[in-house]
């Protein structure tokens, strides 16, 4: 864990964020008046790609989707 001053972070911070973007660095810390202040770390990548159907062929779905909704609905309404 790298610590840098508030005054190198400011003049190296391209530097610094690359860092923890290629793995360099897991974590840089940013202190003030010698006191950490803020950690800089990498975003976890975000998973890409198409969810739409992710579930496709996993579940049975009856032909008559609603044929029991009157029974779930008395179930929550109490009738």
């Amino acid at each position: 864990m790298l610590t840098v001053n508030m005054l190198e972070a400011k003049t190296n911070l391209s530097r610094l964020v690359e860092a923890v973007e290629t793995g360099e660095e897991t974590e840089i810390v940013i202190a003030r008046n010698g006191r950490p202040a803020a950690r800089l770390v990498s975003i976890a990548a975000q998973p890409t790609g198409k969810r739409i159907g992710v579930a496709k062929g996993k579940y049975l779905i009856p032909e008559d989707i609603d044929r029991d909704d009157e029974a779930i609905a008395s179930m929550f309404i109490g009738k």
